[in-house]
């Protein structure tokens, strides 16, 4: 599945040098991800139900275009790497100007948290249909964790 939403940008993503101020990079990428797995049933609800939740323990982000006040933007969701037991994951996002350009790229490397325990969760099996319904990159890699 390709997942992607437009944004209308706001006053408040520009920094004084007119562009848009690095860090709402990657707030527009948290937003997809948030709306991302909503859609596919795991609203912050939900979650709670489950006791779980996502933390990061890596964001990266690699700028290639300017973002200029007043204009749209794209972001794209995309699968970077997974473990095999979904408790580790890797996400992918491309940010495209108005002219469908790519302005950003913020990649992630998260896991679920047991939200009583603190501690690192393999989530539940719905959890499976969360990340194998999302495109994978074209370097997709299964993550080995260490015993």
């Amino acid at each position: 599945m390709n997942f992607s939403i437009t944004f209308k940008t706001k006053w408040a993503d520009f920094d004084a040098n007119r562009h848009m101020r690095h860090t709402a990079y990657n707030d527009y990428a948290a937003e997809v991800r948030v709306r991302y797995f909503k859609e596919q049933g795991f609203s912050i609800t939900d979650f709670a139900k489950e006791n779980l939740g996502p933390i990061l323990f890596k964001e990266e982000t690699n700028f290639y275009k300017e973002i200029h006040l007043g204009t749209d933007i794209s972001v794209n969701l995309t699968l970077k790497a997974v473990s095999k037991n979904l408790e580790r994951w890797k996400l992918q996002h491309q940010i495209f100007n108005e002219s469908g350009k790519l302005a950003a790229q913020v990649n992630v490397y998260g896991a679920w948290i047991d939200l009583h325990k603190r501690k690192l969760a393999v989530p539940s099996e719905k959890f499976k249909e969360l990340f194998s319904l999302l495109e994978k990159t074209s370097d997709f890699e299964e993550i080995i964790l260490q015993k």
